[in-house]
């Protein structure tokens, strides 16, 4: 596998660490150049975005074009080290609640054509924040500066302009005594200035962010769009027609949308006055409209009109068995900013006929609970999924791996988490033995067999009918249907959140949460009071009260710690150990990422970032002459795997 119109060489994976992956060459397509030897890479799209306002959107599809024309204050590098971007360096206060950034010098505004318009500056953060947290311009990514980073005033001048947006909405010119259609009153909100939130310019060049709380991960929201520049007199002049078209952005970053023709196509253009364009390799990025992408896409890789596919579930087998498609399809690198898990409901509000009450009994019965958990064989149920690499998703703890860096070391590493981290919770015999302690127990306090466990699914959801009779079988079969009785049952299609998870209609379900901070932190969110995952707040069983209290205490003790990584993580750890440790949720998985695709990329040489945008970007990566197999990804994510091991201890020393 080498890059276009080079000779065969190693990957390079240098940007931290001396670390690099190897990848076997294989003769390809070679035709993705044009004439003058430009490197092209071309792909299918068949969603079309309503929006290029990356300032508002949380649409991957509609920021993944966002991240590669407008750059961030940090960036990332191949193995999730946060490395200067548009602010050379930074600096923060003892409690990390004021963060000075020093934005670097020459960076250009230039429109669609590469004209360049202005310099950018600490101005342009500024406008960010101003636009952003005004609720009139309905910016769903609004809550980043409200949610871990609590960025000064920001939240309040959302919650005024919002009290102006109602009473504007209801032809109101006064807050005095004004009611809602409803006729119920309108709550007063105090003014709040714009220039009140706490994002300032010192200077053109300073840039200083005032937080409410001390915020050691205060990097990691920054890659996000909510985050990303904008030059304000731009904006001004643009109004609500900002982010309709091309020519209505203007750019900073590694590429300039050239062209944009709804349900046609998107030309990204290498970006010839940027910063750092001897990091762009590829000139580039044609995507083509076409609304049977998913069914078209291979053979267009095949006829050689296309760069990548996504390979279809239902022609997975056969590629991979016949000889011309073998060597091209390839799994991707799992998406780690999800975490999928089981979740009791200890608030059961479904019908009578599923036994509320008896569950109630068993659900706070923690050898039942562990039952359930030794006896769910995860890897099993993954290959309903995953056929040929289900381990790969398996996820032993509830924040994966890959994800947070602390100390030295990833997250999951820590003391408290490594049993799980390196085993599988599947055990037969240890089942049986947590099984025959809870039917005592159980039986002592009332409770009358099987236990009815209502296991509800989206129907909408591929697959996921199928994960869940495996599930049933498998439980069943190892604790015995005379024990438990596992129902499935169709959810509604539509609100099936609101109805099933958030109104508590059902036993045992699997869950899922995005991160939104690369910080062990956001895990802890569905488990803390007034949660809508399991409920186990409003437990009425004094040990379950107890449990969550000592939980509630151990976050609290973590969330306090922000000048030591090690002991922050440690404890965090400690917490993360008591959900697994008592079983108030299994953990299940991670997000499989793109799936199985043919691609002459290499995902390995791109930034890496559990979250963000970073994983978006064209920038560092090369256009290769064909895909990578299967045996050569497996290769190069192993290798990746472990000199992102080596990259993470060496930042530390």
């Amino acid at each position: 596998m080498s890059p276009m119109n080079t000779t065969k060489k190693l990957i390079s994976l240098a940007l931290s660490g001396a670390m690099c992956v190897s990848l076997a060459a294989c003769g390809g397509n070679g035709t993705s150049t044009t004439a003058e030897g430009a490197a092209v890479y071309r792909e299918l799209y068949s969603s079309e975005v309503t929006t290029l306002n990356y300032l508002t959107t949380s649409l991957t599809n509609e920021y993944a074009i966002g991240a590669n024309v407008v750059d961030c204050l940090v960036e990332y590098d191949s193995y999730g080290n946060i490395i200067p971007s548009l602010a050379e360096s930074w600096e923060s206060n003892d409690d990390m609640t004021e963060w000075t950034f020093h934005i670097r010098q020459g960076v250009k505004w230039v429109d669609k054509d590469g004209n360049e318009v202005a310099d950018v500056t600490a101005n342009d953060w500024v406008s960010t924040a101003q636009y952003v947290n005004d609720a009139r311009n309905a910016a769903d990514n609004q809550y980043m500066y409200s949610t871990g980073a609590v960025v000064h005033n920001a939240q309040a001048y959302y919650d005024y302009t919002a009290y102006l947006l109602t009473l504007e909405t209801l032809g109101l010119a006064t807050g005095e005594n004004a009611v809602d259609d409803a006729g119920d009153p309108i709550e007063v909100v105090d003014p709040v200035e714009a220039d009140s939130i706490g994002v300032k310019a010192v200077d053109d060049y300073t840039l200083v962010y005032t937080l409410d709380l001390p915020c050691p991960f205060f990097l990691s929201v920054l890659s996000y769009t909510s985050y990303m520049p904008v030059y304000g007199p731009f904006l001004e002049e643009c109004g609500d027609q900002f982010g309709l078209d091309n020519e209505n952005l203007l750019y900073n970053g590694a590429y300039i949308l050239s062209s944009y023709l709804p349900q046609q196509e998107r030309v990204l253009t290498k970006n010839q006055s940027y910063w750092d364009k001897d990091n762009v390799f590829i000139d580039e990025i044609r995507q083509t409209y076409n609304a049977e992408a998913i069914n078209v896409s291979v053979s267009m890789y095949q006829a050689d009109e296309s760069d990548y596919a996504a390979v279809p579930s239902d022609l997975l087998d056969a590629m991979l068995a016949d000889e011309s498609t073998a060597n091209l399809v390839h799994g991707s690198r799992p998406d780690v900013s999800f975490s999928y898990f089981y979740s009791f409901n200890f608030d059961p509000q479904f019908d009578e006929q599923y036994e509320p009450e008896n569950w109630k009994l068993a659900v706070n019965n923690e050898n039942f609970r562990k039952a359930v958990m030794a006896a769910l064989d995860r890897v099993k149920a993954l290959t309903v999924s995953e056929p040929y690499n289900p381990s790969d998703l398996l996820n032993n703890t509830i924040t994966p791996a890959n994800f947070a860096v602390g100390g030295g070391k990833d997250f999951t590493q820590y003391d408290a988490l490594l049993s799980y981290t390196q085993g599988d919770s599947f055990d037969e015999a240890k089942a049986i033995e947590y099984r025959d302690a809870a039917k005592a127990e159980l039986t002592a306090e009332g409770a009358t067999f099987p236990i009815k466990v209502l296991m509800p699914y989206n129907p909408s959801t591929t697959n996921w009918d199928k994960e869940c009779q495996v599930v049933e079988q498998q439980i069943e079969g190892v604790l015995g249907s005379d024990f438990i009785d596992i129902i499935v049952q169709a959810g509604p299609e539509t609100g099936f959140l609101s109805a099933v998870r958030r109104g508590g209609d059902y036993a045992l379900m699997k869950c899922n949460w995005g991160a939104d901070y690369a910080d062990p932190q956001t895990w802890t969110e569905p488990f803390v009071a007034d949660n809508s995952y399991g409920f186990w707040d409003l437990s009425e069983d004094p040990e379950t009260q107890a449990l969550f209290a000592a939980y509630s205490a151990k976050v609290e003790e973590a969330e306090a710690i922000y000048d030591d990584d090690a002991a922050r993580y440690t404890a965090f750890a400690e917490a993360e150990a008591m959900l697994i440790d008592h079983a108030i949720a299994i953990p299940f998985s991670v997000s499989s990422g793109d799936g199985y695709v043919i691609c002459d990329l290499n995902p390995m040489e791109g930034e890496y970032a559990p979250y963000g945008v970073a994983l978006q970007r064209y920038k560092y990566q090369h256009l290769y002459d064909t895909s990578m197999s299967m045996d050569e990804f497996e290769t190069a994510y192993k290798e990746w795997e472990e000199a992102r091991a080596q990259a993470i201890a060496t930042s530390e020393e």
